[in-house]
């Protein structure tokens, strides 16, 4: 069985790709003892994701392992904000990883707005142990709700309206989110590659 790298401490993803990669071993940074800090200053999803997998694969050639790294970067864009949150979604309200502030942050910015039209998009790079790396993106369309709707546990999922499944991602079961979300999609393009 061959073994990837989840560039990520993210439990949420950890599992969601768990799910997905069952013919894979599975590890994450946390199982590598890999503490730093990853600086991600790219202008795009895939430049971030490609930082994060290039980095761990520099560091398992130090460590001479030879897996393969996964990486993704993924975001809420929204068409009235310019495309924001964009690559800051995880920390738009300023601390990252606080979801109902950066919620509380989209839905105080759009107030008063008719164009509530938004997408996920998400691109996930898959980093060789010989140094080639391909990128997969994908993408799902939808609006901006004006209150939270269903869990409110993970992310913009409570104000994300899916186009695809008329309901937001908060309301919809982890199947349905699973079958069309943008990491989905990415996923989907990936599994296909490898």
């Amino acid at each position: 069985m061959k073994t990837i790298v989840l560039a990520s401490n993210n439990q949420h993803k950890v599992l969601e790709y768990q799910k997905i990669l069952k013919n894979y071993k599975l590890i994450t940074l946390k199982d590598l003892d890999y503490q730093e800090e990853i600086e991600e200053n790219g202008h795009t999803f895939a430049e971030n994701a490609l930082i994060k997998a290039s980095t761990i694969h520099n560091y398992l050639k130090e460590q001479q392992k030879d897996y393969i790294v996964l990486a993704e970067d993924s975001g809420l864009c929204i068409n009235a904000l310019n495309g924001a949150p964009g690559i800051y979604s995880a920390r738009y309200s300023g601390v990252h990883g606080n979801s109902l502030e950066n919620r509380k942050r989209v839905l105080k910015e759009l107030d008063g707005v008719d164009d509530r039209s938004a997408y996920f998009m998400c691109a996930i790079v898959v980093y060789f142990p010989n140094g080639e790396y391909q990128t997969f993106t994908g993408r799902t369309d939808g609006s901006i709700t004006k209150e939270e709707r269903g869990r409110t546990d993970f992310g913009y999922d409570a104000i994300f309206l899916s186009d695809d499944l008329d309901c937001t991602f908060g309301e919809a079961t982890e199947e349905e989110k699973n079958s069309v979300s943008h990491r989905g999609r990415a996923i989907e393009e990936m599994l296909k590659f490898l």
